[in-house]
């Protein structure tokens, strides 16, 4: 295992492709609402525009990600990515127009490239040997952390010194930029499916048979979502300026990003459910002490630790996944899953806004953390229960006949034993 089997020019082509197509989507939500901020009840609007966006993410990540095509992703991803950036052009061209075509707008940028994160995750992984999956994937942590620490940056220079729309000019640009990269990787990534492994059962039906593993990634955002949407509360509570509140993130971004390079550096003992059970619960224990720690120094620490081990639980929910579905099910498996964690991000927000309401910031970020950690706990059981109910069925295949019962295992134990170490 070494990150050297990642030194290849399909993946720097793969990494420039990847940087192209998320960049606008993190750099959206703050984009929407410079975009309108100076219009009567502009932070409403944006606040609307920034969820109608979301929503187009939540809903297009699912419904497209089911139809992905292995056999012709490339075309399928291209797609996607050309409707994207219409709906971020259309957004930087009028954005005088009235707030029901900027919601439309702001919807299709969201919906139509919701397929692409799952699909160019399966394509990465296709890239490079088995050996080096976990290695691709932390690698893609860590340029996604780097993309989410930058895009708030250019966001607000570009708003403030250019102009409100030139960010999502920029976003447009970058996503139809990233169509060219896209035509230089691999047509399809799913060369070797073995035929008869779930055969009959359909796409949705072997993918809602992997919640355990979406419950659990959905954990994680909705930790990492609460440390981000309660920081300036909590500041202002502990008499520390919200100001730190960039900063504090921005060590948060770049920790995680650490902390998905030293994931990949070895193999990792013990079964993946419990490695994310256990970086789960610290990063819940880390999440606590930013709430109850007076000082700013204490709080910008923990979150970090926090964040670095926020990336290693997600990386272990991509390889579940991996494991939990059969070959032609992963980019749709991503991007349901990538669905779900926007989806607990979103309920987060909701969560922390009602709380801050009637109970103080350190109480909302305790009791966001009882859900996270109740999440966990659920996942968890599925993934148990899914396991021990494919050894009963293994079992008894093999006694009633006398037949290898692996090709007709539950979806959930899916290629191999989810507790390989990668």
């Amino acid at each position: 295992m070494s990150y050297r089997d990642l030194a290849s020019r399909p993946v720097l082509v793969w990494a420039a492709t990847a940087v192209g197509s998320r960049m606008p989507v993190a750099m959206a939500p703050l984009a929407l609402v410079f975009l309108v901020r100076e219009r009567p009840g502009g932070y409403t609007l944006g606040a609307a525009l920034a969820a109608a966006y979301v929503i187009g993410e939540i809903v297009g990540a699912p419904v497209l990600g089911m139809r992905l095509d292995p056999a012709r992703g490339r075309r399928h991803l291209a797609l996607g990515l050309v409707g994207g950036a219409m709906g971020f052009a259309g957004l930087g061209v009028l954005p005088e127009a009235p707030s029901v075509v900027l919601g439309v707008f702001a919807f299709v940028a969201g919906f139509a490239p919701g397929a692409v994160t799952g699909g160019l995750r399966t394509l990465l992984t296709s890239l490079v040997p088995d050996r080096a999956v976990a290695q691709a994937l932390s690698t893609e942590s860590m340029l996604m952390s780097g993309v989410w620490a930058v895009s708030p940056v250019a966001v607000a220079g570009l708003a403030l010194g250019v102009a409100p729309r030139a960010p999502l000019l920029l976003a447009a640009a970058l996503m139809a930029s990233s169509v060219t990269g896209l035509w230089r990787l691999p047509a399809r990534w799913d060369e070797e499916t073995r035929q008869g492994e779930d055969a009959g059962s359909s796409t949705l039906r072997v993918l809602i048979r992997a919640w355990p593993v979406y419950v659990t990634g959905a954990a994680s955002l909705t930790l990492l979502g609460l440390s981000e949407l309660t920081l300036p509360a909590l500041l202002e509570q502990r008499g520390i300026g919200v100001g730190w509140t960039g900063p504090m993130l921005a060590g948060m971004a770049a920790a995680a990003a650490l902390g998905a390079f030293l994931y990949g550096l070895r193999a990792w003992p013990g079964r993946l459910r419990t490695r994310s059970v256990v970086l789960m619960c610290g990063m819940s224990a880390f999440v606590v002490l930013a709430a109850l720690i007076p000082g700013a120094a204490g709080i910008a620490v923990a979150l970090a630790l926090a964040g670095a081990l926020q990336s290693g639980a997600l990386i272990t929910r991509n390889l579940a996944l991996r494991e939990a579905v059969p070959p032609a099910a992963v980019a749709a498996g991503y991007s349901v899953m990538y669905a779900s964690a926007g989806a607990g991000y979103a309920a987060t927000g909701s969560l922390a806004g009602g709380l801050l309401q009637v109970v103080a910031p350190s109480t909302a970020v305790l009791a966001g953390v009882a859900l996270g950690l109740l999440l966990t706990a659920l996942g968890w059981w599925g993934e148990v229960r899914a396991e021990a109910r494919a050894r009963a069925s293994d079992t008894g295949g093999r006694t009633a006949g006398g037949v290898d019962a692996r090709a007709e295992r539950a979806p959930i134990a899916g290629r191999g034993d989810a507790e390989r170490l990668l």
